[in-house]
C-alpha cells in the first residue's frame, strides 16, 4: 500500500489541479465511453433494393423463348368501284401500280396473320409453357431461343379458363429449363423479375415488386392474379415472373392500360394455380377439374346478419344442378358453404378454385350453414368438363293454376300467382315455381335491392312460397321473430337465381 504522502499521490494531485490536463482526461474518457457504445446499425440491404440482378438474369435468359405464330385467314375486299382513267392518260401507270388486281376486285384469297408472345421451358426435353391467347387458332407455332435456334412447336394442351397452354419442341440437345416456386409464399413488396419479348424486343428483363396478390380482374372464374409493377407490355404474354431465387412464381398474362403500354399494372397467373393445370395438360392433354354443381353468390353483410352468421363469409347456394354432386349430397338452395374438403371458404370466389383443384371422384366433407345451424354433408366431386356437356338443369313439371287470382301487396311489391298465360307471354320457364312480382313501388325496399316486375319470388326467409298469401304470412312471421330483414330467393324468367335482403317495413 502506498502511503498518503507518497510521490505517486502527489503526482495525481498535481494532475487533478491542472485545468488543461483535466480537460484532456475528460475528453479521453468521453471518447473511450463512445467507443464502448454499439456502433449505429447500417441501413438494411433490402431497403436499398438488390444491387444487381445481372447474374440471375444471365442464368435464366436461356430458358425464356419467343413464341411466334402464323394463321391464315380469309380476306374480303370491299366491293367498291375502282376509279378508271381515260385511255392513254399519263396516270395510267400510276393506277396500274395502285390497283394491280382491279380485274378481280372480289378476290377473297387468304392472308397470313402473325403474332408474337413469350414462353419458358420447364423441361429440358422440350416442354414449354405460354398463354393460351398467344397460340389460339395458330396454324404454325415457332419457338425461338436465345442462341438463335428456332424450333417448330406442337400443342400438347390448352385451357382457356386460366389462359394457359403447353407446347412441345424436339431439341437436338437438352434445353435450359426453370423450375416453379411456391407463389403462396410471395408477399407484397417482394422483388420480382420479368423476362420476355415486349414488342418483339427479345431477351428483355424488367424488375419490380409484387404490388398485390389475389387480384380479381374479371377475366375468368379462377382469377387470383399476382399484380406487379415490373414492366409488362404486348409480347410479354406467356413469359415468366421470377422471384429472387430464380423460381417462376407467375406467368405474365395481362396488363391494364389506357394506352396499350405499361403503366405499372401487370398481372401474372400464380404458380400455385398454373402448376396443377400444366400437369393435367401434360398428362391428359386437357384439364380435369372438380365440380360440385351449384350456382353461388356472395354473402353480404346483410345476408350474414339475416342468416345468423358472425360475419360475411362462405358462398351462398343460389341453385343446385339436378343429379349433380351437391344435389346428391343433399345441399339445397339457401345453404351457405363454409368449408370444403377441410379448406375454409373465406369468400364466394374461393369455392370455385378449391373445388376445381380437388381430385375428381374424391369424397369430401362439406360444412354448410342451414337455418342457423352448421351441418356436415359428404359429396363425391364430379368433373367440370363432363358437366359442361350435359344440360344445365333437368326440367321438372310444376302444378299450374287454372285461373288467375287477386293480387296482394307486401314490402312495396304487387304479387300474384303465375298463370299459364304468364308463362306463355312472359317466357317464364315451366320448372320455375313461386310468386310473380307484377309491380314494384319506386323507393321501396324491394326496388332498392333491384327486384323488378316480371321476376319470381321463390323463397322468403328460406321457406318456399307459391301464393301471395304465403309471402305475407312469412313476412309477418319474420317480423314477430324480431327480424329486421327478409332473405328472399328471386328467380329470373329463365331460372337464374339470386338472393336479396329486403328490409321489413313497419
Amino acid at each position: 500500500m502506498t502511503a498518503p504522502n507518497s510521490k505517486e499521490n502527489r503526482k495525481v494531485s498535481a494532475i487533478n489541479h491542472n485545468p488543461v490536463t483535466r480537460t484532456l482526461v475528460a475528453a479521453a474518457v468521453a471518447f473511450g465511453l463512445a467507443l464502448a457504445q454499439p456502433l449505429a446499425q447500417p441501413e438494411p440491404a433490402f431497403a436499398q433494393g438488390p444491387g444487381s440482378v445481372a447474374d440471375l438474369a444471365d442464368k435464366l435468359l436461356g430458358a425464356v423463348v419467343n413464341i411466334s405464330t402464323s394463321q391464315k385467314v380469309a380476306q374480303r375486299r370491299p366491293n367498291l368501284p375502282i376509279p378508271k382513267v381515260p385511255e392513254g392518260s399519263p396516270f395510267q401507270d400510276f393506277f396500274d401500280e395502285l390497283f394491280p388486281n382491279r380485274e378481280n376486285e372480289d378476290d377473297t384469297g387468304p392472308r397470313t396473320v402473325r403474332s408474337q408472345g413469350s414462353g419458358f421451358v420447364i423441361d429440358p426435353e422440350g416442354i414449354i409453357v405460354t398463354n393460351n391467347h398467344v397460340i389460339s387458332d395458330a396454324d404454325e407455332i415457332i419457338a425461338s431461343f436465345s442462341d438463335g435456334t428456332k424450333l417448330t412447336a406442337e400443342l400438347i394442351g390448352r385451357d382457356s379458363k386460366t389462359d394457359i397452354a403447353v407446347l412441345r419442341v424436339k431439341p437436338d440437345q437438352p434445353l435450359t429449363a426453370v423450375q416453379f416456386g411456391d407463389s403462396n409464399k410471395a408477399r407484397i413488396g417482394d422483388w420480382v423479375m420479368a423476362i420476355g419479348n415486349p414488342f418483339g424486343f427479345g431477351r428483355s428483363v424488367t424488375l419490380g415488386i409484387i404490388s398485390a396478390i389475389g387480384r380479381d380482374i374479371n377475366s375468368g372464374p379462377y382469377d387470383d392474379f399476382i399484380q406487379t409493377d415490373a414492366s409488362i407490355n404486348k409480347g410479354n404474354s406467356g413469359g415468366p415472373l421470377f422471384n429472387m431465387d430464380g423460381e417462376v412464381i407467375g406467368i405474365n398474362t395481362a396488363i391494364i392500360s389506357p394506352s396499350g403500354g405499361s403503366i405499372g399494372l401487370g398481372f401474372a397467373i400464380p404458380a400455385a394455380l398454373a402448376k396443377n393445370v400444366i400437369d393435367q395438360l401434360i398428362q391428359f392433354g386437357e384439364t380435369r377439374r372438380g365440380w360440385l354443381g351449384v350456382q353461388i353468390q356472395t354473402v353480404t353483410d346483410e345476408i350474414a346478419e339475416t342468416l345468423g352468421l358472425d360475419r360475411a363469409r362462405g358462398a351462398l347456394v343460389g341453385d343446385v344442378v339436378a343429379s349433380g354432386p351437391a344435389a346428391s349430397a343433399g345441399i339445397r338452395a339457401g345453404d351457405v358453404i363454409l368449408k370444403f374438403d377441410g379448406k375454409d371458404v373465406t369468400e364466394m370466389r374461393d369455392l370455385p378454385k378449391i373445388v376445381a383443384d380437388t381430385l375428381v371422384g374424391k369424397e369430401v366433407e362439406v360444412v354448410i350453414l342451414r337455418r342457423g345451424t352448421e351441418e356436415t354433408v359428404r359429396a363425391v366431386v364430379g368433373r367440370l368438363e363432363d358437366s359442361e356437356r350435359q344440360a344445365e338443369l333437368t326440367p321438372q313439371d310444376g302444378e299450374q293454376p287454372e285461373e288467375p287470382v287477386a293480387t296482394d301487396q307486401v314490402l312495396g311489391m304487387t304479387l300474384r300467382e303465375i298463370t299459364d298465360e304468364d308463362r306463355e307471354s312472359e317466357g317464364i320457364s315451366a320448372d320455375i315455381a313461386g310468386v310473380l312480382v307484377a309491380e314494384v313501388a319506386a323507393g321501396s325496399g324491394a326496388a332498392d335491392k333491384g327486384i323488378e316486375a316480371g321476376e319470381i319470388l321463390v323463397e322468403v326467409g328460406q321457406e318456399p312460397v307459391s301464393t301471395p298469401d304465403d309471402v305475407i304470412q312469412r313476412v309477418d312471421e319474420l317480423r314477430k321473430e324480431g327480424r329486421r330483414n327478409a332473405l328472399m330467393m328471386v328467380s329470373s324468367k329463365t331460372g337464374d337465381i339470386r338472393f336479396v335482403v329486403v328490409r321489413i317495413e313497419d
